[in-house]
């Protein structure tokens, strides 16, 4: 089956050839205009990728991204911006998006993207870990706890997993870029943060539970006996 992906883009151009290149690679893509529509189809079929304009009328690309998270916390979706201001890319991660892509950029690039944010939603083997009071089922993507259980996003789940994987050692800012976003830029550094301070939100109900920033270097995940 192809992978479906949802395309937001409010120039009628870019959006043609877009959805044109991409279908001519297999993918079926479907192209909304605004943010409106585009949450609209969303809400109508299951998409494996969304790929959101941020610049768009009626509802910009924030909006939509936030809005698909409420229901939906697995599905990649990849920003397409004008805008190169680091504010702009880390308000994108705050929203619950996974990566970005800035105009004008080669649909090579778009493709490769796409394909690595695919190929991680393969449902990957069984791997679980015990942290403190919680239970982190990697290939589920969720964290249970006695007080409920988080949904986390694609990213939040690799960062965390990467964390548990080398519990008690340092891991290295430019290690955990490279090892979840495929490099170490640093406004994706400025990103990453926000997912650490994400995760450190959704474990503080055991406080034994903790993700240590050493400053400059990196961070450990602390588990206390």
């Amino acid at each position: 089956m192809p992978a479906k992906i949802l395309l937001t883009e409010d120039d009628p151009s870019l959006g043609f050839v877009i959805k044109d290149n991409l279908e001519q690679r297999g993918y079926e893509v479907t192209l909304c205009q605004d943010g409106e529509e585009g949450l609209t189809r969303f809400r109508q079929k299951q998409f494996d990728l969304c790929i959101l304009d941020v610049m768009m009328p009626k509802k910009d690309g924030f909006t939509l991204a936030q809005q698909i998270r409420d229901t939906d916390q697995h599905v990649p979706i990849l920003f397409v911006t004008a805008k190169s201001m680091q504010e702009d890319k880390i308000e994108g991660f705050k929203k619950g998006g996974d990566d970005y892509i800035v105009k004008p950029f080669s649909m090579e690039e778009l493709c490769l993207r796409i394909e690595v944010f695919l190929k991680r939603s393969t449902p990957p083997q069984p791997e679980n870990f015990a942290l403190g009071d919680f239970q982190f089922d990697c290939s589920n993507f969720t964290l249970a706890h006695s007080s409920g259980e988080k949904s986390l996003t694609q990213k939040e789940a690799e960062v965390l997993k990467l964390l548990c994987r080398n519990k008690d050692r340092v891991l290295k800012r430019e290690e955990i870029l490279n090892a979840v976003w495929g490099n170490d830029d640093y406004f994706l550094g400025r990103s990453m943060d926000v997912f650490i301070s994400k995760l450190r939100k959704y474990l503080k109900d055991d406080p034994r539970v903790q993700i240590v920033n050493y400053h400059g270097v990196g961070f450990r995940l602390e588990i206390a006996s």
